[in-house]
């Protein structure tokens, strides 16, 4: 039984640690349905259920201490891959695409709470409002709206399964329609020329950089980025405050405008800001987690089925969308997979088409990083009206 902050640190960061490192040295059938981030957070569910950590003062305070720290941390550094400009050169109709899929999940997540209100109770609003920043961008944004919106940590449980059980069904169900990519855009009077053309120009002009970061490049980014989580958070506490919009609210919105600003300028051409906030979101999760219990799972069946509510809404109207102005497949299928699974699988979908194809997928979701958190708040909000 622990009872020291440093050693219950540790034990996450390197249950953390050795998860990944299991991904990469045999890879299994298993990260593909249950990624090593999800299995993250259940695994230190299951030793914080068998209590095999106390929380005394000194755990609750690294608890506290390191969560409202890195977070800003976090989304600074995610968000410095995220080039506005970059993106523009996507073109009218793939960024149409990507918000019409933004704004019917958005829908979806309104439906599902509506019909099942009553029996996920009333507070499941914020439960849902932090899965939408997932669905809508990425772990990373659900994780910084879970602490906009005051989520308790056992509740995050539900927004990981169905992150999880949901998604992986939505991706599946996506590869299974490539095929039929071509009666699909008949069916919709879509022509692909200037997707193709977009296409091969990003592949050309944006060569990815292989190369790995230097300890230099880490060590700026890290205190650059410890360094404006402070600054942030000095700044929302001046900030006026609403019952909505808290002062770790304004913590989040500061420092994403930091790390879109940050973007445009040469830190976003740095290598080891990926690195760093990937490091950073998977000790926040085992803190999420380490706050857990098996037992407060038990509506879990209920929430993997508003899911699918949410993905249903979201298909019809992406479908409806696609036939009203003329959208090919493609597009619908990486804007949706953009914004539900971020840069893990949209440029997977993409390659499915066309490997020409993957950096549109990689950009649509880094959009993703950059709307996420503000379309959570909106959804959230909508769902706290609902629940009166």
């Amino acid at each position: 039984m622990l009872e020291s902050g440093f050693s219950y640190l540790a034990v996450l960061v390197a249950v953390a640690g050795t998860l990944k490192f299991a991904e990469q040295r045999w890879p299994s059938r298993v990260f593909e349905y249950l990624p090593p981030i999800v299995l993250l957070y259940l695994s230190v569910m299951v030793l914080s259920t068998l209590g095999v950590w106390q929380k005394t003062d000194s755990i609750n305070s690294v608890y506290a201490g390191v969560k409202d720290n890195l977070l800003p941390a976090m989304i600074f550094l995610m968000l410095l891959k995220s080039d506005l400009r970059q993106i523009r050169r996507l073109g009218g109709r793939m960024l149409g695409g990507f918000f019409a899929a933004s704004i019917s999940i958005g829908c979806g997540f309104v439906v599902s709470f509506a019909l099942l209100r009553d029996l996920l109770g009333s507070e499941a609003w914020r439960t849902l409002g932090a899965l939408s920043g997932s669905w809508m961008g990425g772990t990373g944004n659900m994780v910084a709206l879970q602490q906009a919106l005051n989520v308790e940590d056992s509740m995050m449980g539900y927004a990981l399964l169905i992150d999880s059980i949901d998604y992986a069904l939505w991706v599946a169900i996506l590869l299974a329609l490539v095929p039929l990519a071509q009666r699909f855009n008949q069916w919709t009077g879509a022509t692909t020329e200037q997707l193709d053309a977009i296409g091969a120009r990003l592949d050309k002009e944006d060569a990815a950089d292989e190369s790995g970061p230097s300890t230099t490049a880490l060590l700026f980014l890290l205190g650059l980025g410890l360094l404006l989580s402070s600054l942030s958070q000095f700044i929302a506490e001046v900030l006026p405050t609403t019952a909505f919009i808290t002062t770790t609210s304004w913590t989040v919105i500061v420092v994403t405008a930091f790390g879109i600003v940050g973007a445009l300028t040469p830190l976003g051409k740095m290598v080891g800001s990926v690195q760093l906030s990937s490091l950073m979101l998977y000790v926040i999760v085992a803190l999420v987690g380490s706050r857990a219990d098996l037992a407060e799972l038990a509506q879990a069946p209920l929430y993997i089925f508003a899911g699918l509510i949410i993905l249903l809404v979201h298909g019809i109207i992406m479908v409806i969308v696609a036939k009203l102005f003329r959208l090919d497949l493609f597009t619908c299928g990486v804007a949706s997979l953009a914004n539900i699974g971020g840069v893990a699988s949209a440029p997977i979908l993409a390659a499915a088409y066309s490997r020409v194809l993957i950096p549109i997928g990689v950009l649509m979701a880094l959009l993703g990083y950059v709307v996420g958190t503000a379309g959570g708040l909106i959804v959230a909000r909508i769902l706290a009206l609902i629940a009166g």
